[in-house]
């Protein structure tokens, strides 16, 4: 895969998993939302359904309770009338009140005449629950609610139904009513099928907003990172172009040293030890001094040779270490233009990895190289410490200074570059009073701490 392939593929596999993510948990979250409300619904209407039939009940024990208080145990006529009072109190096609004794023999059901004077102490529903035991059982222990299923007149269907049973102790009658739950249940699907639709409704809205969103700021997102590789790209190739040129110029500047300074000096040599061969040979007094001035520019020579050699790579730098070869570079720059130039180390620990105190030697030739050719500078100061396990290096000079636009050459960049592979810092201070420049190692460009250890 490309580059670019690869900023596609981590870009948008992240953006699917947060999408489907979002649409998992937004779906559960409406589906259990959903639930919990139909279930409260249904709970509710349950409610409402036993509040109904307790006050049927109530209705009812009200219609015959003088009869039946002013009854015997055994009263047959009072409890024929008692019968046929409940067998009258029907409400709706669904709606009536049934009567049984302990032993489970049915004595009253105005819709289900054929159970009248059977006994149904083991009918079972399809659920396994003897039906009439349980009603029986409940009445004894005082009345309360039942659900089973029964069979609805209205319709001939089983259907769930929840019954209140009360009990007439004196006569062991079970007296109660129920309403069947189907409408109940037909409600609660309703309401589970409109929140449903609620439910998709407001996920293509949420996925219609949030969607082209999310793309949107994909896409920002996407052409922001094409266009900072783009520019990235440019630096680099411009970097790269920098890079030649710095080549191109050092190999120009090497070219002309030796061609107009070592060659020539060189050459001088040769014509000096030519001639004093001739005065040797024709025992002229002056072959000595010949050979003396062909000796002065052969050092001279040399000595050129080793300060391009020291200018290249200073051997010191390997040998002693940066604090030496930034003494070294101070006494041949004084040396060489006669500014005043003073370095102050003593407070570095000198803890800093070989390219760090490369880069750092690097930014101080450099800006020596600066101070020589524009500043006009005639004193010039370097400290080299370290501050908090920090190297830091400071370059200041008295000369003229440059503007703001002046700070963006080659040299300065290049010490910038160099410091910023380091994730580093160069300061630069500029005025007319003179120029400060500050370069600043983090605590991860010196050596590890063993290798510390080993080179203290």
């Amino acid at each position: 895969m490309t580059l670019r392939h690869q900023i596609i593929a981590l870009a948008i596999v992240p953006l699917v998993i947060s999408i489907l993510a979002i649409t998992a948990f937004i779906t559960w979250q409406s589906a259990n939302l959903a639930k919990n409300s139909i279930d409260t619904f249904e709970q509710n209407m349950l409610k409402t359904k036993e509040a109904e039939i307790l006050n049927l009940t109530n209705l009812a024990l009200s219609a015959i309770q003088t009869i039946y208080d002013k009854a015997g145990a055994d009263d047959e006529a009072a409890k024929q009338q008692v019968a046929a009072i409940l067998t009258s109190l029907d409400y709706g096609k669904d709606g009536y009140f049934f009567v049984y004794d302990y032993d489970g023999n049915n004595i009253v059901h105005p819709r289900q005449s054929f159970r009248h004077g059977q006994n149904w102490l083991d009918l079972t529903d399809p659920d396994g629950d003897k039906v009439i035991a349980e009603l029986i059982a409940t009445a004894k222990a005082g009345g309360g609610l039942h659900q089973y299923k029964w069979q609805k007149p209205s319709t001939g269907q089983i259907a769930d139904k929840l019954s209140f049973v009360v009990s007439l102790d004196k006569w062991h009658w079970v007296v109660g009513t129920g309403v069947y739950l189907d409408d109940v249940f037909a409600q609660s699907a309703a309401a589970n099928k409109v929140m449903r639709a609620n439910i998709k409704r407001t996920f293509v809205i949420v996925a219609l907003i949030a969607v082209p969103s999310v793309l949107v700021v994909f896409t920002t997102c996407m052409l922001l990172t094409f266009h900072e590789r783009r520019m990235a790209d440019s630096r680099l190739k411009e970097l790269t172009q920098r890079v030649i040129d710095t080549q191109e110029e050092e190999r120009t500047r090497l070219a002309r040293e030796l061609h107009d300074g070592i060659s020539q000096t060189l050459l001088g040599v040769r014509y000096a030890m030519d001639l004093a061969g001739r005065k040797v040979r024709t025992n002229v007094d002056e072959a000595a001094l010949t050979i003396d001035r062909g000796v002065d520019a052969l050092n001279g020579a040399i000595k050129e040779i080793r300060l391009l050699s020291h200018d290249l790579r200073p051997r010191v730098l390997d040998d002693l270490g940066l604090t030496a070869a930034l003494e070294a570079l101070c006494h041949h720059f004084a040396e060489r233009t006669g500014i005043e130039t003073k370095i102050d180390a003593s407070g570095f620990a000198g803890t800093l990895k070989a390219e760090a105190s490369t880069a750092l030697y690097r930014v101080a030739q450099e800006a020596f190289n600066n101070v020589e050719r524009h500043s006009g500078a005639s004193k010039l100061s370097i400290k080299l410490w370290s501050d908090g396990g920090r190297a830091r290096m400071t370059i200041s000079d008295n000369g003229t200074g440059f503007d703001g636009a002046g700070g963006s050459g080659l040299g300065l960049r290049n010490m910038q570059e160099r410091m910023a592979h380091f994730r580093g810092l160069l300061l630069i201070n500029s005025s007319e009073a003179g120029t400060t420049l500050t370069a600043m190692m983090p605590r991860s460009a010196n050596l590890p701490a063993g290798k510390q250890a080993e080179a203290a």
